[in-house]
């Protein structure tokens, strides 16, 4: 997922389950750091953006 451009409001499948059981997250802040929110419980969560692009698997919608 090199040289990506990600917004805010971008869906995105990470690699690994929620424990709530959800793979998709909605890019809610992008910076150094890109915050990112569930979107089947709500939890909110900050990565830096290299462990970021490791953990994405693809962008949905943009």
């Amino acid at each position: 997922m090199d040289n990506k451009q990600y917004k805010i409001g971008s869906k995105v499948h990470m690699k690994k389950v929620h424990p709530c059981g959800s793979y998709i997250w909605k890019i809610v802040r992008v910076g150094a750091d890109i915050k990112i929110e569930c979107c089947e419980c709500g939890r909110v969560v900050m990565l830096s953006r290299i462990e970021f692009n490791k953990k994405i698997k693809k962008i949905i919608e943009e």
